[in-house]
């Protein structure tokens, strides 16, 4: 875990370059998928020249992408919703925080998504016609030459080091649980029927439990955040090659989203592609590549070991212990499938823990 410090780099040792995308796909209807590029330091959030280019500020920068469910208008509203609520609230509480350390950074980083959770389970608690909607949510925050990722669900972040490509989130999913327990591997849960049952969500339960991570950032590095509509169609190596053939990020994002759509374009597909320079950042060793990596707040280490069963397994989610499921060819949060996930879900966690 890093160490709190109060001065970041400075303005123009560190510098990203960024672009998203973000693609109705072949199947869908609307689009669902939600992106966020922000300059937390200038207040800008947008795609804008000065936005596509800057430096690394004070209060560091944020990108994001969020994959609403819910059916009709509400998956859409739920992710838009999403990242206007971390966003306006980093800004209302980040942006003055007198506090400015790596820590107090990544602590802003989970409770404006907790807040953005809250937000959205009340409002469709308020609004039945939109009741049960819900989203992912991948927020990534660089703060000097360190990246936090707060993680809510199965849309993606990848880094891109040396020609190498490497997940930096875990899915909430039920097929990562069982590849964590042992009990598949990565490619059975891949070709599952089930991959798309999720256990977290921003808004289905009125509180959620933020995967906190963290990576130091190396000169040349490119983050890759992404909708499972790209993930599910694109291979991790992949995303490297891609990476080397499109030096340019929009015409890497418009590639990424050309080959999923070559594949049937099953789903909404979000790409946001952005690279990292400058001399704050030391070059990569030779050998050296990202692994995932839990942030840990004070005081959450006790709330992590309440969740751990004998053989350390996480057991719990808080709360969102409903699986919710997301079918490739429908809104991903169908009501009258929602008990048949829920029995699914419930049968295959109690063989796993109970073996």
């Amino acid at each position: 875990m890093p160490n709190s410090r109060p001065d970041p780099v400075a303005n123009d040792s560190v510098r990203v370059s960024v672009f998203g995308k973000t693609d109705l796909g072949r199947t869908r209807d609307h689009n669902e998928d939600t992106f966020l590029v922000a300059d937390l330091s200038t207040g800008n959030a947008s795609l804008h020249p000065q936005v596509q280019e800057h430096g690394i500020g004070p209060r560091g920068s944020l990108f994001m992408v969020a994959d609403g469910m819910g059916g009709a208008a509400a998956g859409e509203l739920a992710s838009a919703m999403a990242a206007e609520l971390i966003y306006s609230h980093l800004r209302a509480t980040w942006s003055t925080d007198p506090n400015p350390t790596a820590e107090q950074f990544a602590f802003r980083m989970r409770e404006s998504v907790e807040v953005a959770n809250s937000r959205i389970h009340d409002y469709a608690r308020e609004h039945p016609d939109v009741r049960g909607m819900g989203t992912t949510v991948t927020v990534a925050g660089v703060f000097g030459n360190e990246l936090y990722l707060a993680q809510i669900g199965d849309s993606r972040a990848y880094l891109v080091r040396r020609g190498v490509a490497t997940q930096l989130t875990k899915d909430q999913s039920l097929m990562q649980r069982l590849v964590d327990a042992g009990e598949l591997t990565e490619e059975e849960a891949e070709r599952s029927e089930r991959r798309n049952i999720i256990l977290q969500a921003l808004g289905p339960d009125p509180r959620v439990k933020v995967d906190l991570t963290w990576q130091e950032i190396r000169r040349g590095d490119l983050l890759i955040l992404c909708s499972d509509g790209l993930s599910g169609s694109v291979k991790r190596e992949e995303l490297a090659e891609l990476a080397a053939r499109f030096p340019d990020l929009e015409a890497l994002c418009t590639e990424l989203v050309n080959l999923a759509n070559q594949r049937g374009g099953p789903d909404n597909i979000t790409a946001v592609a952005a690279r990292f320079d400058g001399p704050g950042l030391p070059p990569p060793e030779q050998t050296e590549q990202p692994v995932y990596q839990v942030f840990t707040l004070p005081g959450q280490e006790e709330d992590e070991d309440d969740l751990m069963d004998t053989n350390g397994i996480v057991t719990t989610e808080i709360p969102a212990h409903r699986p919710i499921q997301a079918p490739r060819h429908e809104s991903k949060v169908r009501p009258g499938f929602m008990f048949l996930a829920l029995l699914i879900g419930t049968i295959l966690l109690y063989l796993v823990l109970a073996s």
